[in-house]
């Protein structure tokens, strides 16, 4: 029985149509019958995916030159406040920047507006200067004017996210939702056996260079997402119990689907952008394969008390607890439902597949692993210097 394989056995066996692909759900389900040994010989490749919403992105846009040119120091698309120390007509446009006079309309919406085919006002101001003499600009932009689009996200994917509860009497409003008095629902994120950093909670696949699918293209993992903590508690099968590392990630948003991408506002919150991500995880040696393997009732994560200050942690659940529709918290009965897509995480496992099979996506192994150690600092608040 084969002990180990090599990325450059894998790529062949894509190239030629001869590799096993399978979903994280599919594997899972294998490996309630077969050993890691059997799935590392009879499967190479695995898909992972995961569609929610990722509040660290955005694109950088590149407008062109005007003529006479300008040096763009103060921005808006749509209303939308945009980075203008990039340079003269460089900007990157935040997801959850937003409008104030529409602060349900933000930089999410702009780049869904712009993937979609849309004119978006650009209006930008300058002082003035003897190589860029021009003061004002308002003109109509789209994707086809711009000449760079590119999505950069410093902070996607958690390896795992907490379940929001609200235990005081007043309904609250977060970026996990509304969140209804008295415990009376639940919301969590992640996307479970299917999510990518759990199938490699070790990172030994996924790192600097990794090639992934990124918003309905090929995109690139390009550094740890900050963050990154690999020093969370962890399960019985070496899974954080909680919100842990993260990726940063990039690509091409001219190639990308407003089917992946979707703009979002969560009331009383602020504006988010829903992301589709799909990871392949190569089956090296059998070391994966049991990685791989892990199924919903093997996830657990933590609930935590949003109504509290300090968000005190009050019990832990499995995957497959929250995705039955209930769980048990202090004997009370709470129900529990997603703020992300496992209906559209499945379909974007099943489209890397497919390109996997097809030979059009090949993996790649990362030039640099992430740090292992790492663990995350708080912002200390200090008394003004006076002096």
């Amino acid at each position: 029985m084969q002990k180990t394989k090599t990325y450059e056995e894998i790529n062949l066996k894509l190239k030629s149509g001869k590799a096993v692909i399978l979903t994280a759900e599919e594997v899972a389900k294998m490996a309630l019958e077969c050993s890691p040994e059997d799935i590392l010989e009879k499967v190479d490749v695995v898909t992972t995916a995961t569609f929610g919403a990722m509040c660290s992105s955005g694109a950088i846009i590149n407008f062109g030159h005007a003529s006479p040119p300008i040096r763009m120091e103060k921005i808006r698309l749509n209303g939308v406040p945009c980075y203008e120390g990039l340079a003269a007509v460089d900007s990157y446009i935040g997801a959850t920047a937003c409008d104030p006079d529409n602060p349900s309309y933000g930089g999410a919406h702009v780049i869904q507006d712009l993937l979609e085919g849309k004119d978006v006002l650009l209006e930008a101001w300058g002082k003035g200067t003897d190589c860029y003499p021009r003061k004002h600009i308002r003109t109509k932009i789209n994707i086809s004017t711009i000449n760079e689009f590119t999505l950069f996200n410093p902070r996607n994917a958690y390896q795992n996210y907490n379940v929001a509860v609200n235990s005081t009497k007043k309904m609250i409003h977060t970026y996990m939702g509304t969140l209804l008095p008295n415990l009376r629902n639940a919301t969590y994120s992640t996307s479970g056996e299917l999510s990518p950093l759990l199938n490699d909670p070790g990172f030994r696949t996924i790192g600097l260079g990794t090639r992934i699918f990124l918003g309905g293209t090929q995109g690139f993992v390009v550094w740890p997402g900050t963050q990154f903590n690999t020093s969370k508690p962890k399960n019985e099968y070496g899974i954080p119990v909680s919100n842990s590392a993260t990726i940063a990630v990039m690509g091409n948003l001219k190639e990308m689907s407003p089917e992946y991408l979707q703009a979002a506002y969560y009331d009383k919150y602020g504006v988010s952008l829903f992301v589709g991500i799909g990871i392949p995880i190569p089956i090296l040696d059998v070391e994966m394969a049991r990685r791989v393997s892990v199924n919903n009732s093997q996830i657990e994560t933590s609930v935590l008390d949003y109504g509290t200050e300090g968000t005190p942690k009050l019990g832990q659940v499995t995957y497959s607890e929250l995705q039955s529709g209930t769980i048990k918290i202090g004997g009370q009965k709470i129900r529990t439902a997603p703020v992300s897509s496992l209906s559209k995480a499945r379909k974007i496992a099943g489209e890397l597949k497919k390109w996997l099979q097809n030979g059009d996506f090949e993996i790649t192994k990362p030039v640099q692993m992430f740090p292992k150690n790492t663990s995350l600092k708080s912002l200390k608040e200090t008394e003004a210097d006076n002096d």
